[in-house]
């Protein structure tokens, strides 16, 4: 359980939005949005402002390093979800995504790509986001569920998610790319692939139902399988729930599945028991944050690089 792994980052980075809101403009394709009709704008903000702040501590606390960077314009209400528009890879490489709602291609921001040249070893950035001039999209680590160790990038087809930026990038990071076709429970396609999977270092969740092509379905898992990994199969109301929505980091004492009280609460024992024979749960409570229909794993943009110096601290703030 201590042993490292390179599909689970030691460091995070974190956007603290001080306007957070749902985002209108991405409700159409993402089923998992709603809003908050009882709570004045004021109050949504802050509290999500304090559920970003509580969940960096808490990471830091078990031993994760979180660099958290202040987001204080009201022109990019989903800016709390920085995996969306970049990613990090051993050897020192950087990629830069190209966004589907126009209001999302603001959210990417020269500090943190330079604060990651500053405190990791960065050998090279490579930006895709040249590609929405010609509506091509790739959504970072929402739009593909990495797995770093067998070298596979699941994606579900949707808006988000063009098969020509995906060969793409798979053929510039070495991953080998494996498409397929998810829908809800009313047979809308699934807006991020990370909503229904995620990959730790011996076991992936995996909401299964929710592909319709039962040979693509079977084939996904038996890939799955064949890294040794135990996949543990999520129900729709579990994936509704953000179960799948998680995130494997190393932390202090071990390694980490870092996901949603929400999400915590909708496993069952037995998942929960699967689980924990690797990592060790960490749940926390971004219920408002979940209204913009991303949660914990769509919070946190993971660093698998190796860093120039130790970190003198675990949690650590950037100006502005």
């Amino acid at each position: 359980m201590s042993k490292l792994s390179v599909q689970a980052p030691k460091s995070v980075v974190m956007i603290r939005p001080h306007h957070f809101t749902p985002n209108p403009m991405t409700a159409k394709d993402n089923s998992f949005q709603s809003n908050d009709e009882k709570r004045a704008a004021a109050a949504i903000a802050g509290a999500a402002f304090g559920e970003v702040t509580h969940m960096a501590e808490g990471l830091a606390a078990a031993g994760v390093t979180v660099h958290v960077f202040e987001d204080k314009t009201a022109a990019t209400p989903d800016s709390v979800f920085p995996n969306n528009w970049f990613s990090t890879h051993s050897g020192g490489h950087v990629a830069i995504y190209p966004m589907y709602s126009a209001s999302r291609q603001s959210e990417r921001r020269s500090d943190v790509i330079e604060m990651l040249k500053t405190d990791y070893r960065v050998q090279d950035v490579i930006d895709y986001s040249g590609l929405e001039k010609d509506h091509v999209y790739l959504e970072g680590t929402g739009a593909m569920v990495l797995d770093h160790i067998g070298r596979v990038a699941y994606a579900v087809r949707s808006n988000r998610t063009n098969e020509v930026a995906l060969e793409r990038f798979c053929t510039h990071f070495n991953f080998e790319p494996m498409v397929f076709d998810a829908v809800d429970r009313n047979g809308k396609a699934i807006y991020h692939t990370n909503v229904l999977m995620c990959i730790g270092t011996d076991f992936a969740l995996l909401g299964s139902q929710m592909i319709p092509d039962v040979a693509r379905r079977r084939e996904i898992i038996a890939r799955l399988e064949e890294t040794g990994r135990k996949v543990i199969d999520l129900s729709i109301e579990q994936i509704e729930n953000f179960a799948g929505n998680a995130i494997e980091l190393d932390g202090r004492d071990g390694r980490l599945v870092v996901l949603s009280a929400r999400a915590h609460a909708a496993l069952d024992m037995t998942q929960i028991q699967d689980i924990e024979q690797s990592a060790k749960l960490l749940p926390f409570d971004v219920s408002t944050i979940e209204l913009a229909g991303g949660s914990v794993r769509c919070m946190l943009a993971g660093i698998h690089l190796s860093r120039r110096e130790p970190a003198v601290t675990q949690l650590l703030y950037a100006a502005g």
